[in-house]
């Protein structure tokens, strides 16, 4: 636990501080791809998903954010929504929806589903198991909105249709699964912690070991034998 709360420090602008300076490689030839029906409803309830905002009064939102805490802590009660308790996990305060307005709700939709899927390697994150660590650790939910926001610009999501290689291909993949995008934040998480261990990175290099995560999951999306999700070569992450 002491390593996560060590990991608060630093401005409050650490969220989204790379994605300011990251300029997406859109190409308009990739507008008019013909996309079958089912991608396309797809793309479509995933785009839905990135406008809702998340609000700390909805009880939905309020349940999420508990399933959450006790996802990661099942065994420690949590005193409140808003606590002290939450620097252990990696929020910048005492209160995670202040640290969710830049990316809204699908970023602690990706957490939990993070969470309930793949748990051995959510808590592994978490706890900073494994390898060698440095000083100052990233902050683990922070990071997490972190590769939300990456993923939302790598894909170009915002946009009625990608106009990127990477976006398109994604698509595709979402045609075989929906939860392409939700399986995807993971594998980008482990990508990014492996890259920090690899770097040997401290808290200041986030921004570096991400836009290098990016730049492998964009070469990953871009293999010619992956059609579907579980292809990419870095889906084994998740069960190291």
């Amino acid at each position: 636990m002491a390593v996560v709360a060590n990991a608060m420090v630093g401005p409050r602008s650490w969220i989204g501080g790379l994605f300011n300076r990251s300029a997406n490689r859109r190409n308009d030839k990739y507008v008019d791809y013909p996309y079958n029906p089912l991608q396309v409803q797809r793309l479509q309830r995933l785009q839905e998903r990135l406008q809702v905002p998340f609000d700390e009064t909805r009880p939905d939102h309020q349940e999420s954010l508990r399933s959450l805490w006790y996802s990661a802590f099942p065994n420690v009660v949590l005193t409140a929504l808003i606590s002290e308790q939450w620097k252990d996990m990696g929020w910048q305060g005492h209160n995670p929806s202040t640290d969710f307005r830049g990316c809204g709700y699908v970023s602690l939709e990706n957490l939990l589903f993070f969470a309930r899927t793949y748990p051995k390697s959510f808590h592994r994150l978490l706890f900073k198991e494994g390898g060698k660590r440095a000083t100052w650790e990233y902050p683990f939910a922070v990071a997490g909105i972190n590769v939300t926001f990456m993923l939302i610009q790598m894909l170009d999501l915002y946009s009625v249709k990608p106009r990127c290689l990477p976006g398109v291909n994604f698509v595709k993949l979402l045609g075989e699964d929906e939860e392409a995008f939700d399986v995807l934040y993971c594998i980008a998480f482990e990508m990014m912690d492996a890259q920090w261990l690899a770097m040997h990175a401290s808290y200041m290099e986030f921004n570096e070991v991400l836009r290098v995560t990016r730049t492998q999951l964009e070469r990953e999306l871009s293999l010619e034998d992956v059609h579907r999700i579980r292809d990419l070569p870095a889906y084994n992450l998740l069960y190291q």
